[in-house]
């Protein structure tokens, strides 16, 4: 069930995650700490896989805008995992101290995450879309506003000209004239059905994702500042590449609330996909001092910033607008499957971007 997979992957990170936080104030030698350390790096990404696939295939039965939504709050968190970097070296406080900082935030995250999650059922709106069956008829849904617009009514809220005009379509005595969109028992859909219609929209999200790990972290964490050495060259490379990234990726992320374009089968996404790979040769040939063989073509910090700008917006950009789209490519029930999918081939851009990283290093 949905609120096993939701809840039981809360409550695993938050049980890992504090896990960490104690080992920050516990001794142990180096060969078991390194063990613990990546057993539970693997155990932590192996449930934010299923916590993210359970979340997307929810939202897949709500309107698309709640999908910008939810991807606007990934970009935040990378914005706070950034302030957290540059408070820790602005207040110079010890390693033992900003680590267990680092790792009890999270823990107060995925509380208060686990509350608003319980919360979830309490509410009119989010009742009507999670409850709602994938066959339940057109005139079911009428009926069901009009009893959500009752509700409204007997707790004092008045009647709108909105709300008379909703319940005049549920009249019992008058059929509405529906086109069925699809059939009353679809049955489970079939995973591969879906994928046929939406291979192309998961394939731009597997290339963007790919392009994306496959400089950032791996390049752009070597780009030093051209400047002398001072406060400018310290904070340049949090400022400019990782607070920078997080803070354009959410502005991209966020932009698909008010506008979708280019729209499902048009030609041009896969267009501007390919067109982020120039970004690779672009971040390459910055000013990173550790390299073998390609010259530096643009030493100045200036276009570093521009080139991070443009990278960063237009990868929170697309991979919103992805997400966005391939729920809108399916049937009303086979929505959540599409999500799950997408889930699915975001991680399968993210394993291929940063296997190429190592390329792309050796390069240099």
């Amino acid at each position: 069930p949905e609120a096993v997979r939701i809840l039981g992957s809360l409550l695993a990170l938050l049980l890992l995650f504090a896990l960490t936080a104690a080992l920050v104030k516990v001794d142990v030698s180096p060969g078991p700490f390194f063990s613990i350390t990546m057993a539970s790096v693997w155990f932590i990404n192996s449930f934010c896989a299923v916590l993210q696939g359970s979340l997307f295939g929810q939202l897949g039965t709500m309107p698309s805008t709640y999908n910008t939504l939810f991807l606007s709050g990934q970009g935040l968190a990378g914005i706070f995992a950034a302030l957290a970097m540059l408070t820790s070296m602005a207040s110079g406080v010890d390693a033992q101290t900003s680590a267990l900082g680092y790792f009890l935030t999270p823990c107060v995250g995925i509380v208060l995450s686990i509350v608003c999650y319980l919360s979830l059922p309490h509410l009119e709106f989010a009742r009507y879309y999670l409850a709602k069956k994938p066959s339940q008829a057109p005139t079911q849904e009428l009926e069901t506003k009009a009893e959500l617009l009752q509700c409204d009514e007997k707790n004092g809220v008045p009647s709108s000209p909105q709300k008379a005009a909703l319940t005049s379509d549920v009249d019992p005595e008058k059929e509405p004239e529906l086109e069925p969109a699809e059939p009353r028992d679809p049955g489970k859909p079939s995973v591969f059905v879906v994928f046929r219609k939406i291979w192309l929209t998961a394939l731009c999200l597997v290339l963007v994702f790919t392009v994306t790990l496959s400089v950032f972290p791996a390049i752009t964490a070597m780009v030093t500042s051209s400047t002398s050495p001072g406060k400018w060259s310290e904070f340049f490379n949090p400022i400019c590449c990782f607070l920078l990234f997080n803070v354009m990726d959410w502005l991209g992320r966020s932009l698909t609330s008010y506008f979708l374009w280019p729209v499902e089968n048009s030609r041009l996404l896969p267009l501007l996909v390919c067109l982020r790979f120039l970004f690779v040769p672009l971040f390459m040939l910055c000013h990173v001092p550790q390299r073998a063989r390609l010259p530096i073509l643009f030493p100045q910090d200036a276009y570093f910033i521009i080139f991070m700008l443009l990278f960063a917006v237009s990868n929170g950009y697309l991979v919103s607008l992805t997400m966005c789209l391939a729920p809108r490519q399916v049937l009303a029930h086979e929505r959540e499957v599409a999500g799950a999918l997408m889930t699915f081939f975001l991680a399968l851009g993210l394993s291929c971007g940063a296997s190429l990283s190592f390329l792309f290093k050796a390069l240099l």
